[in-house]
């Protein structure tokens, strides 16, 4: 904006400069100058913002230095708090990856969207998002926008409809596939609808043992899980370049990275600092016989693995200062779902990844789905800025065509709630109500409306002990750790979240919930 203005001032001076010689009775002269002045400003200043959107992968709601975090570096993203607006009670699109991600590309929360739990489509992919469903990607090339998408896409195999390169995106690079993103160290990832080998031979599972006879209190055991090509500095790489290439023109860049989600694979050289603080860090084996491919020091391969992502995200923001683009650029950056319910690979206790907050990753409970959400955009949202508005992922499509300023309307039905306002520093109203549903571990849905909170689980599974239609009942406004049930004590707006839950649901056929279906 401070280019815009000097810019602006240096040809108003000109202008006056080369008009006084021109002899006033000479109108037409006179009115020609002044529209080809006002039309060079206006070109200056009618470029639209850059837009680029960070999505973590299972980071928890106190993971970052900015949100509490005392064990784990993120100078980068704490500095990005510190340049924009950190919002407190930010809600992802669902408690996992897949479902999460399609509220966010469609605009849609989980009782209208597509995609509504994980599921996987062999030899490789989810179930794709229809063709018929607009994105956030598809917005933006509306407006004359670049795409792309940089990292772990999860919506759609490979050459379905789903496919990136069929939902707006003009270049992806990553992973296609949730399941192959369970290693970093794969031998290949795709560039737009190409595969791309990587120096990984072997490649490193996602899910491994330790070899048979090797003890696993002995650290070259683990050697076996280590890669030579890291596939997220790979994708780091391909994101700054498409940022390079594209800094004259408007663009958007989706970067959904894979971090901090297991297996636990890191580079050496980020491990090393952490290895030094000496934590009480007993390997993950696996002997239960589940989970990731293990690990000799879990507690310092997460924390790493969380500094490896704020380094991406600081080459990102760096870059954009270099081409002198940041006065020009919405920089949002957010995770899918909160910390991973795995302890013995994620130590959530001892990270204190979600703070008081009840559930994990998997659960509609605060834990599972409230996390980070900071935004940047000098100029325009005030540096060191909170934000205690209630916020989520379906939010976001209305938002940032409304931020961008574009002309073309939204057409489609949405379920966004517009923050601009918010952004800007501006009054706006609350929320009206958040509404979530999850088909997966044991069906859940929740409502948020003012202060309070509903919650139902195991809707799915029926029995002894497990009634769906139980509603609990929560303050949040006194009662953030979803303590004490007041269910009993006000009937009045369990019922009407009880309304609300069955009129935001839409049957599913891919994504049923039992009880409700």
């Amino acid at each position: 904006m401070n280019k815009l203005i000097t810019t602006i001032e240096l040809l108003t001076r000109n202008f006056i400069l080369f008009i006084q010689p021109i002899r006033m009775n000479n109108i037409q002269s006179y009115l020609l100058i002044l529209f080809l002045f006002v039309c060079s400003i206006f070109k200056i200043s009618a470029r639209k913002p850059n837009v680029i959107f960070i999505l973590a992968d299972d980071l928890g709601y106190n993971e970052l230095g900015s949100y509490g975090q005392k064990k784990i570096r993120t100078p980068h993203l704490d500095k990005l708090a510190k340049d924009g607006m950190r919002f407190s009670r930010n809600y992802s699109g669902n408690a996992v990856c897949a479902p999460s991600r399609c509220v966010l590309m469609t605009g849609k929360h989980p009782g209208h969207a597509f995609i509504r739990n994980n599921g996987e489509i062999k030899p490789e992919g989810q179930r794709p998002i229809p063709l018929n469903e607009l994105t956030m990607a598809e917005v933006f090339k509306k407006e004359g926008y670049t795409t792309g998408a940089f990292g772990k896409w999860g919506l759609g195999s490979p050459g379905t409809e789903g496919d990136p390169m069929n939902q707006g995106f003009d270049r992806f690079f990553g992973y296609n596939c949730q399941r192959h993103a369970h290693s970093y160290y794969p031998d290949y990832l795709w560039s737009d609808r190409e595969r791309v080998p990587l120096k990984n031979n072997p490649p490193v599972p996602g899910h491994a043992s330790l070899a048979k006879g090797t003890d696993p209190q002995d650290p070259r055991s683990y050697e076996i899980f280590k890669g030579k090509d890291y596939s997220s500095d790979r994708i780091n790489e391909q994101a700054l370049k498409f940022i390079k290439k594209n800094k004259d023109k408007p663009f958007f860049l989706y970067y959904p990275t894979l971090i901090p989600h297991v297996a636990l694979h890191v580079p050496d050289e980020e491990l090393k600092p952490y290895l030094k603080l000496k934590w009480n860090d007993p390997p993950f084996t696996r002997s239960q016989g589940y989970g990731y491919t293990p690990h000799y020091t879990p507690r310092a391969a997460y924390a790493a693995m969380i500094t490896r992502m704020d380094r991406y995200v600081g080459n990102v923001v760096n870059l954009i200062e270099r081409l002198g683009l940041t006065e020009d650029t919405i920089v949002i950056f957010t995770s899918d779902n909160g910390t991973s319910h795995l302890k013995l690979e994620v130590d959530y206790d001892f990270f204190n990844s979600v703070g008081n907050l009840r559930g994990l990753k998997g659960s509609l409970y605060e834990g599972g789905i409230r996390v980070p959400l900071i935004a940047k955009w000098p100029g325009k949202i005030e540096a060191g800025s909170v934000s205690d508005q209630r916020t989520g992922f379906e939010d976001w499509m209305v938002t940032l065509h409304d931020l961008i300023g574009a002309e073309t309307p939204l057409d489609l039905e949405h379920d966004g709630f517009n923050i601009t306002p918010d952004l800007l520093g501006q009054k706006n109203s609350q929320r009206p109500m958040l509404y979530r549903e999850f088909s997966g571990y044991g069906g859940q849905q929740a409502v948020w409306m003012g202060k309070w909170k509903g919650i139902r689980q195991k809707m799915i599974r029926k029995g002894k002990n497990h009634d769906p239609l139980k509603i609990e009942l929560f303050d949040l406004s006194k009662d953030e750790s979803e303590s004490e049930d007041l269910a009993t004590k006000h009937p009045d707006v369990v019922n009407k979240i009880k309304n609300i839950m069955e009129k935001e649901h839409t049957p599913s056929e891919y994504f049923p919930i039992k009880v409700i279906d």
